[in-house]
């Protein structure tokens, strides 16, 4: 009997196994009405596809943001295939995909904010699931499909999923941000299946070629139904008589996506089984300079020596890093004539030749069989001609309202003539030719990992939680720094600070307020190119720094909003803000004053004037700045990325404790740019990572570069600008040259190489295994590929591991 009743427990406890294992698996194959999955359960995947191949869940773009997305769960990247909320990643702590009682499948930020839904509320909705050619569907009881995925594409299309009238592909803003950009696969007015280019200052349809009719392009505009499909073999239909088709075709098996990248090119991929790996099996432009606004305006594409944007002579790079902003003139040429006086335009203006150039579209006053003399002067005497292009032989004139869409060796040939005024082209022709930018062939057939390593910035609002939130953490955050104090040894009085400040007086002032408080800006604590820092005692005797912002073009409202946000971020190692002013063009802000002033005037001070920084100093100042960028990249959304760590923006207290100052400036003084990417260089020559100039999205990575380059200054007690041999080698090959002797010096077992590399004031007294570490990480952080370079969160570990 008791061995009766061990087989029956036996067989019920298996039995439980069984059905909890099968609902567990249940989870993944569709979502019921009323459930909700959030950002911080385990696994990040919500939905699969009965056969595998695609998954649904919460992507990763960044630290602590997700977009809501479908990928190919055997691609070795997990190409994404589809995103709801491509424009507004959500936050990874409390954020939740909700599927309501009232029948709408929604995507809930942290604070409640709803950034995505389907449009099913008030229906019969039952749940969602995942079909085998990755299309997501909300359906009823019956199994009757009310939403679906495959009507509202982002930037690919996938097998057997419908181009209509409704639907467009939209690309990426850049390789690896999930944003949208400039290009857009569409059906045109003339029911045409057409890429056109959306720029900040025109737009124009690239493709099917627009010099050419429409069945000289082989399509038709006598069609209504405006469809087209990719089937599984690989072959693309359409109702214009658009018909492409993969190297590949004829294969049902190959897993196959039709993706408009980044750059403006429409490219359909197939997966290498295999492997993982995508490979390009079509493409539009095999010739990629074809594709408008590529290179932005008032520049050109070239293929030799190898694919390449470059700004025409005179002009500079608009936003370094982001060719889609085009070039800029250096000198202002725009003179309005006075056309009631009889002055002579040709003395105040002269055109410097562009041989074999050309910039499509954007012509006024096309003029055909005249001279070059009559040419240029039809330009002179229109204060909107930027340039003219002439071809001669034929003597066809083609003065120009904007440049754009340039490229060498056109077909037919002609040059082009810039205008300038005569007071700048002195300077203009002693130039050279600026900002080359090599587009390598990865840029002309990208790689699939379209969302790899991004830095997306997103909203301040992202890293903060409600006020009910707060009341939680202030019981943990006591707890940990408390428990942090006995094993890490912090000042035991931030204990008590840590809560206060979170909730604390951030503060509208007047500019008569400040005013006073520094008495008219008397004395001033420092300048930078954000702007100048100035001493103040506020009326409750709290001693203050108050900077005067420097081109700042926001509004009151967003200026107070981000401001406000950052003026609650609080940590021990970052300057605390206090408050702002915004008045008219009066932009300040109001921080903390730190007693002992920044890290460089320590550094640099060789005559004595300030005392020496000791060995446990500067380690602990390592260890702080570490500790503030880390919760910066980490415990906050990862495009709070500071830009400009350098000395200057590194404070001691009276303790010698850092505080980081500036962050989140990068973000109050950027010109009108897109908000989702780091584009405008930002930082100081010899702290600036390498993939500012190589058009790369921004992260935290560029902030570990700077942060090694401070550590090494550390050690060596004196300035990168010191570094540098004979005057002539360039500041970020001094980093390089530094690194590259510390590399080898550092594998070898004898340590006493360091009494000559640690600064000399030290006279040796300091901890070898401690200045062997610190070396280590700082050859670590200035490693040009930034894949190879450490977080600060690990970073932070190692330092604290060591520590006596």
């Amino acid at each position: 009997m008791a061995m009766r009743g061990v087989h029956i427990f036996t067989t019920l406890i298996s039995f439980l196994f069984m059905l909890t294992t099968a609902l567990a698996e249940d989870k993944k194959s569709y979502l019921a009405r009323g459930s909700s999955v959030s950002t911080e359960d385990d696994t990040k995947t919500i939905l699969v596809s009965p056969n595998g191949d695609f998954a649904c869940g919460f992507y990763k773009v960044a630290t602590n943001a997700f977009t809501f997305s479908i990928w190919f769960s055997r691609s070795s990247e997990k190409t994404v295939a589809w995103t709801a909320n491509r424009d507004a990643p959500v936050n990874g702590k409390g954020s939740r995909l909700t599927f309501r009682k009232n029948g709408s499948l929604a995507l809930v930020d942290y604070n409640g904010t709803v950034v995505w839904r389907s449009n099913t509320t008030a229906t019969r909705a039952s749940f969602a699931k995942l079909l085998d050619n990755g299309n997501l569907v909300v359906v009823d009881s019956e199994d009757q499909c009310l939403w679906r995925s495959f009507d509202s594409p982002t930037d690919t299309l996938l097998p057997l999923q419908p181009m209509t009238r409704d639907t467009k592909l939209v690309s990426a803003s850049a390789r690896g941000l999930p944003y949208s950009g400039l290009y857009t696969f569409f059906f045109d007015s003339n029911n045409m299946l057409s890429l056109i280019y959306n720029g900040p200052e025109t737009s124009s349809i690239y493709w099917p070629n627009p010099f050419d009719r429409s069945w000289e392009n082989g399509r038709t505009t006598y069609n209504s139904s405006q469809y087209g499909i990719l089937n599984q073999e690989g072959m693309f239909l359409a109702s214009d008589k658009l018909q492409f088709e993969a190297s590949d075709l004829g294969d049902k098996d190959v897993m196959r996506r039709l993706t408009l990248d980044y750059d403006g090119n429409l490219r359909l991929y197939s997966l290498n089984a295999t492997n993982g790996k995508w490979s390009v099996s079509c493409l539009a432009f095999p010739r990629v300079c074809e594709i408008h606004g590529l290179c932005g305006k008032n520049s050109f594409c070239t293929y030799m020596p190898s694919l390449q944007c470059s700004c025409l002579e005179g002009f500079e790079m608009t936003e370094p890093s982001d060719w889609s902003q085009g070039c800029r003139r250096k000198e202002n040429i725009t003179v309005k004539r006075d056309h009631n006086a009889n002055d002579n335009t040709e003395q105040r203006f002269i055109f410097v030749e562009i041989p074999k150039t050309d910039f499509y579209g954007y012509d006024f006053n096309y003029t055909p069989s005249v001279t070059l003399p009559v040419c240029k002067q039809i330009c002179l005497n229109d204060d909107g001609c930027e340039a003219f292009a002439y071809r001669k032989g034929k003597g066809e004139c083609y003065p120009k309202a904007l440049l754009i869409n340039g490229k060498k060796f056109p077909d037919p040939s002609n040059e082009i003539y810039l205008k300038f005024s005569k007071v700048s082209s002195s300077q203009l022709l002693a130039s050279k030719p600026s900002h080359i930018c090599k587009v390598t062939e990865k840029d002309a057939y990208p790689s699939l990992q379209m969302f790899e390593g991004s830095n997306s910035k997103f909203n301040f609002g992202y890293f903060l939680s409600s006020a009910l939130t707060l009341l939680v953490v202030e019981v943990i955050l006591v707890t940990v720094v408390c428990w942090a104090a006995n094993k890490w040894g912090r000042r035991p009085e931030i204990q008590d600070e840590g809560y206060t400040i979170i909730s604390s007086q951030f503060r509208r002032f007047s500019y008569k307020e400040l005013e006073k408080a520094t008495e008219f800006f008397q004395e001033e604590l420092g300048s930078g190119g954000s702007g100048a820092v100035y001493k103040g005692i506020l009326d409750d005797n709290r001693k203050v720094a108050v900077k005067k912002l420097n081109d700042v073009i926001q509004g009151d409202q967003e200026f107070k909003s981000e401001l406000s946000i950052i003026g609650r971020v609080y940590h021990m190692n970052l300057v605390r803000i206090w408050g702002y002013c915004a008045e008219k063009t009066h932009k300040l802000l109001v921080s903390e004053f730190v007693e002992n002033g920044s890290l460089d005037r320590v550094l640099s001070d060789h005559l004595g004037l300030f005392p020496v920084l000791q060995w446990s100093q500067r380690y602990n100042i390592a260890l702080g700045v570490a500790k503030g960028l880390a919760y910066l990249h980490h415990e906050c959304l990862e495009w709070i990325v500071h830009c400009d760590v350098k000395p200057e923006n590194i404070l001691l207290d009276k303790d010698f404790e850092p505080k980081i100052a500036d962050f989140g400036l990068v973000k109050l003084l950027s010109r009108g740019s897109n908000t989702h990417n780091q584009s405008k260089v930002h930082g100081t020559r010899g702290y600036i990572a390498p993939e500012w100039a190589l058009n790369l999205p921004i992260t935290g990575k560029a902030d570990v570069y700077s942060y090694g380059v401070v550590l090494l200054e550390l050690v060596k007690g004196n300035r990168v600008s010191r570094w540098v041999v004979d005057g002539e080698e360039e500041v970020e090959m001094a980093v390089k040259r530094t690194a590259d002797v510390l590399k080898e010096k550092l594998a070898r077992e004898d340590q006493s190489w360091l009494l000559e590399f640690v600064d000399c004031r030290l006279d040796g007294e300091f901890n070898y295994s401690q200045a062997a570490t610190v070396l280590k990480i700082a050859v670590s952080c200035v490693e040009e590929e930034r894949r190879r370079r450490p977080s600060m969160s690990s970073v932070v570990e190692i330092l604290l591991s060591i520590v006596e």
